[in-house]
């Protein structure tokens, strides 16, 4: 490139905005505002079909992502019939099911399964007890989310890591190597679906039996459908009523547990649809690749409560844990961006955004943040979204107690939409901080529960 070229690049405007602060990154986002692309997703052996793929497809599945190196159905309404606003419709008043085989299930097993698990997830895995789970974080020795996937321990000495969006089992494989645990690491056949919603219950009666009343949230429970076995969970990816089939030996029996399943939620008014993240948002619920990664604290994500102040073994990623949270303690924070909840004002977004928006200081117009999960609430009748953002322009009270607030917090940004989204075309849309969830779970997350207990203790 000559002079004059590199000259002319030094006088345009940085197509990835570089005034937005990425200083606690080494692989900056990619924040350039493409939009959606008009293009054809390829099929092919590379990415792996579940054994659900072409139940999806059969259900009219109109678009998919890939997820864990397997496609994954996002769309499942098509859009002149409401697309993914119906699809919340019936996830809220009715019963939906999800094909989220996407989710790997990674098996520790051996006479050392328990000391792995515990070296590897922040809490402690001592504590959970034979046929109950536990949403749980791993991170790398920089303190960053791994994966946080739900951890099922289904025998004494045999742990399933429920993984979210990104490689797992090569990573504790390679923990592993001169560690020495005697444990055996692979993949299983067992691929989840879920059936979530308010008549969620009505149709697990149905399909299991009336013992599905007596698992606890995050309990477990052996059953079989259609004389396949299955272990079924009181789990779930949306905040409302709900449950998790994990199905055994799943290249066999896919059809066997789906079709019956499927059968009962039509029943029940309900039918298939894609995982609901317009709902998620709502519960304030992660979606890792997204709000979070590998470069991410949990300290910046509202995952504090996450890091214990008593688990006295070592574990991978402890020690620079244990200072980010002394720092935090002392009033000291130790990252530029923070993630929050925002009300966003605009017109009603209704689909996946196809960029991370950028965010902006309306006293400055400085760029300053990004958008990272944005959608519409009927509910509230409010756009809602979770969003990184500048920890020093928000109270105390926001960034060093975790997020844990008990009401919206008078500090506002501007938001760059897509003209389609825009009160104005061109023109930002106001948003101010707001409290998380934006809509309470039907079975409170841990960090919900922190939050009820702090309101509880302030009234006493």
């Amino acid at each position: 490139m000559s002079n004059q070229e590199t000259s002319k690049m030094g006088e345009m405007e940085h197509p990835n905005h570089p005034s937005v602060g990425q200083s606690d990154r080494v692989l900056p986002r990619n924040l350039r505002q493409t939009g959606d692309a008009d293009i054809e997703m390829l099929i092919s052996t590379r990415v792996r079909k579940s054994p659900f793929w072409h139940l999806s497809v059969q259900e009219g599945c109109w678009r998919a992502t890939v997820y864990n190196r397997m496609y994954h159905p996002r769309g499942m309404i098509e859009p002149e019939d409401g697309g993914p606003m119906a699809e919340y419709d019936l996830l809220v008043n009715d019963v939906t099911l999800w094909n989220v085989a996407v989710e790997r299930q990674i098996r520790v097993k051996g006479p050392d399964a328990e000391a792995l698990t515990d070296y590897v997830i922040t809490r402690d895995a001592t504590e959970i007890e034979t046929m109950r789970g536990k949403y749980v974080i791993l991170c790398n020795e920089d303190g960053g989310i791994l994966n946080d996937p739900v951890l099922l321990r289904v025998a004494e000495d045999e742990f399933w890591f429920s993984i979210s969006d990104s490689t797992l089992m090569q990573w504790l494989q390679g923990v592993n190597v001169g560690m020495d645990f005697d444990v055996e690491i692979d993949e299983i056949d067992v691929s989840p679906m879920q059936i979530q919603g308010p008549k969620s219950v009505d149709v697990m009666e149905e399909v299991v039996g009336p013992e599905v009343n007596d698992i606890p949230y995050y309990g477990l429970m052996e059953a079989e459908v259609n004389g396949c076995p299955i272990l079924v969970s009181q789990t779930g990816f949306s905040g409302e009523k709900g449950f998790e089939i994990y199905v055994k030996d799943s290249m066999e029996n896919a059809e066997a547990v789906w079709n019956p399943v499927m059968e009962s939620v039509r029943d029940h008014g309900g039918d298939v649809i894609a995982p609901s993240h317009h709902r998620r948002i709502a519960a304030g619920i992660l979606s890792w690749g997204q709000d979070m990664d590998h470069e991410t604290s949990p300290f910046q994500v509202n995952l504090g409560y996450q890091v214990p102040d008593d688990k006295d073994a070592d574990y991978v990623g402890k020690e620079e844990l244990e200072r980010q949270k002394e720092l935090i303690e002392n009033g000291e924070y130790p990252f530029e961006l923070k993630m929050v909840g925002l009300k966003m004002a605009g017109e009603p977004v209704r689909d996946y955004a196809s960029d991370f928006w950028i965010v902006s200081d309306p006293e400055t117009g400085e760029e300053c943040g990004y958008v990272t999960s944005p959608w519409w609430n009927p509910d509230l009748e409010v756009n809602v979204a979770l969003a990184h953002v500048p920890a020093e322009k928000l109270p105390d009270g926001v960034v060093l107690d975790d997020g844990i607030y008990d009401a919206d917090v008078d500090v506002e940004f501007q938001v760059h939409v897509p003209d389609e989204y825009a009160e104005e075309p061109g023109e930002p849309v106001y948003a101010k901080v707001s409290e998380v969830p934006f809509v309470e779970s039907v079975n409170p997350s841990a960090r919900e529960q922190a939050k009820l207990h702090a309101r509880e203790e302030a009234q006493d």
